[in-house]
């Protein structure tokens, strides 16, 4: 019997990626389509043998595959998908297609919430691997631990990274919505996405919407520091439990940061659960940690074995990784592209490079931060930095002058609260001013969503010839 075929268009998406290695691992053909590729996505699914044409052509879909998955990158106009509307082909999206054939007869557990999901989910899946549960995942990143972002698993559990982003073209709600979770980890709550959200208050409501799907036997752990993620819950019918450092019932006390990561006593109800050490740094780790608790002690875990998987964990790339060093300098990169994200990141380089120089360099490049939504939030993000240093406004030639983010304005801001700051286009120019200033024990993190053009390698090669 010939094996079911199934066919991604925008399959080049980190979770477009994912999904098609879960379905080349239950045994489909699987094929897609999508723009030119690059690594490391081209790597995993060059790896796995999998057929990408390049463009998009009607052809790739004679004969009729057995599902058609449409990425949420992809839009009207697109060859494929015109052709999938004109003959009414099945479709589906990459959410309901993840619900429908990967999620049935599983405990799902979805993490969600403004920050924080991807590395929450990486963390949570190593912690069940590593006590032996064989859990499925799915991570919207590359974790350190695992070869690869996604697996089907053995397991009862199936850890989701519940993005509250829009689906597809012709499915507009949440991606969370779809995967029906029976525990439900809701981070903080926070205004972002402004591309499909208006204010904070439809923010609210689609994760209203989330924990009122959460059965009466399942259970939500919320971040109870943040007022807004208690208010998106208080409806809920299922179980609750609250995590943070001042309220919840998953608490953390004795915290303390060094250059290695940070280490905390976990409590429950008051009670000493675990003392838990983390390879990694910054208090929003260490409430990611309690939410993990919270998550695995429901699948059974003990609290030593919780704390001897958070003790093994890695990380997750792009977030808080160590590109190098050279010439004495440490260049770091980040993903954060959200003032509390931004924020939060560099205190955490703070905690963990106590008394160096540090240096923060800001591409922005989301939707939301290269407009001016954020303009009188974001240079408070930056108190943490001792030298700022901002890029030009990634695709400014796309954007209106009245919608899009006044670089100026935020230098001129960020330097009203008396922190040196500069806007210097081109990466070129960002190189060369940092490795004419730099100095040995100094801290340079990159925060971007993109590539940066490279920045990180151009940053370190030109410290290391520098002499």
């Amino acid at each position: 019997m010939a094996r079911q075929h199934v066919h991604l268009i925008g399959i080049g998406g980190t979770g477009m990626a994912s999904l098609a290695g879960l379905f080349h691992d239950a045994g489909w053909r699987v094929t897609g389509s999508d723009g030119p590729l690059y690594p490391p996505t081209s790597t995993i699914l060059a790896g796995m043998g999998i057929e990408v044409g390049v463009g998009y052509d009607p052809k790739h879909l004679d004969p009729v595959p057995d599902v058609i998955v449409v990425g949420n990158a992809v839009r009207r106009g697109n060859p494929e998908a015109e052709h999938v509307l004109d003959r009414r082909l099945a479709h589906v999206s990459m959410a309901a297609a993840i619900e429908e054939r990967f999620l049935a007869g599983r405990h799902v557990i979805v993490v969600a919430g403004t920050h924080g999901k991807t590395t929450t989910t990486a963390m949570l899946a190593w912690v069940l691997h590593h006590a032996g549960r064989n859990p499925g995942f799915l991570i919207g990143g590359s974790p350190q631990n695992f070869e690869t972002p996604y697996r089907i698993g053995t397991g009862d559990a199936f850890v989701i990274e519940g993005d509250e982003y829009d689906t597809a073209f012709f499915d507009k709600g949440p991606k969370f919505m779809h995967y029906r979770p029976d525990t439900a980890i809701v981070g903080t709550v926070e205004f972002d996405h402004a591309d499909i959200y208006r204010d904070e208050t439809e923010v609210k409501k689609v994760f209203r919407w989330l924990t009122n799907i959460v059965p009466r036997r399942g259970l939500i752990v919320r971040h109870e520091d943040c007022a807004a993620t208690v208010e998106v819950t208080a409806h809920a019918q299922a179980r609750i439990q609250g995590y943070g450092l001042v309220a919840g019932s998953w608490r953390a006390i004795s915290i303390e940061h060094s250059s290695s990561g940070v280490s905390f006593r976990a409590t429950r109800d008051g009670v000493v659960a675990a003392d838990v050490t983390l390879a990694m740094s910054g208090e929003y780790n260490v409430r990611n940690a309690l939410a993990v608790m919270a998550a695995a002690t429901e699948q059974g875990l003990a609290p030593s074995e919780i704390a001897s998987g958070l003790a093994t964990f890695a990380g997750v790339r792009r977030r808080l990784e160590v590109k190098g060093e050279a010439g004495g300098v440490v260049v770091i990169d980040d993903f954060a592209h959200h003032p509390t994200a931004i924020a939060e990141t560099l205190r955490a380089v703070r905690q963990r490079y106590a008394g160096r120089r540090l240096w923060c360099v800001l591409e922005p490049r989301s939707w939301s931060l290269r407009r001016n939504v954020f303009q009188d939030k974001l240079a408070a993000a930056f108190d943490q930095a001792d030298e700022i240093i901002l890029a030009e406004v990634f695709g400014a030639d796309q954007l209106a002058p009245e919608e899009r983010l006044d670089p100026k304005r935020l230098i001129a801001d960020i330097e009203r609260r008396g922190r040196p700051a500069r806007f210097l286009p081109g990466v070129d120019a960002i190189v060369a001013h940092v490795v004419a200033a730099a100095r040995p024990a100094d801290v340079v993190a990159v925060l971007s969503n993109g590539g940066f053009g490279g920045i990180h390698e151009k940053l370190l090669a030109a410290l290391a010839s520098r002499g």
